[in-house]
């Protein structure tokens, strides 16, 4: 599978798994209606996982342009790749999140309240305070790529090899260089303990993409699809991201 496929392949899996539990459980008449926040972010966990599981190997499962970006930054991906990563991800993210659409256009129907519909599709604030709900996203995306860049020696396996005169990574370092499970448990860890004040988009693609389509698809009775909270969610995650390079390439 191209790296570019893998990518478009994982994100849209993503997006239909980890919406697809948010749809499950604030739709009307669903099997899983009412189940509850932990549910979510177990759904969001798993569906990293699998995700993962089946692009790790093509891909390097970066499925997440904040990982992308991080990785450039930090030397342990090609910058050259970095567009065409981005691409195909936010393209598997509009997949994943008409997908979802289409699975649950039944329950989409019978829900009265907007504000559930919408938040099948992207992330709000809790409480909207741009300053807070931007932290927020920096912070928790920090944690994830921080895992990805430090915790398995991404870069300091690059730091060797760049002193033995190796060129740096193509596509092999990403979430899947945690391996599946272990970056599904940290993606739940983040949900559990940091996504109560915006939901905790920590990729932008997953956020922007579905949002898009939000507004683009044929959604019964639907609200607006929130604009102008929109650049949280996206500059947010870039930034931790970028911390989280440094921070990894300085300790």
């Amino acid at each position: 599978m191209h790296p570019y496929v893998a990518e478009f392949v994982g994100t849209a899996l993503l997006i239909l798994l980890g919406n697809g539990v948010v749809a499950n459980v604030v739709l009307t008449d669903t099997k899983g209606h009412g189940a509850g926040w932990i549910a979510i972010t177990a759904g969001w966990g798993l569906a990293v996982f699998v995700a993962v599981l089946c692009t790790a190997e093509f891909s390097g499962a970066h499925i997440n342009p904040a990982v992308t970006l991080g990785t450039a930054v930090a030397g342990t991906f090609a910058w050259s790749l970095v567009p065409g990563y981005i691409a195909a991800q936010l393209l598997g993210a509009f997949a994943g999140a008409t997908l979802v659409f289409m699975f649950y256009h039944q329950h989409f129907a019978r829900t009265d309240d907007a504000d559930s519909k919408f938040a099948c599709f992207a992330t709000a604030p809790a409480i909207r305070a741009a300053g807070p709900n931007f932290a927020a996203e920096v912070i928790g995306t920090f944690v994830l790529v921080f895992a990805v860049l430090y915790s398995h020696g991404a870069v300091w396996h690059y730091r060797e090899a760049t002193a033995a005169g190796m060129t740096a990574a193509s596509g092999t370092i990403g979430l899947g260089s945690l391996g599946a499970l272990p970056v599904g448990l940290i993606v739940f860890s983040i949900g559990v303990s940091l996504g109560g004040t915006t939901g905790y988009a920590i990729n932008p693609a997953r956020d922007f993409a579905p949002r898009l389509a939000h507004a683009l698809l044929p959604v019964p009775r639907k609200r607006n699809s929130d604009w102008s909270y929109a650049w949280i969610p996206i500059a947010g995650p870039l930034l931790g991201a970028v911390l989280a390079a440094g921070a990894s390439l300085a300790l």
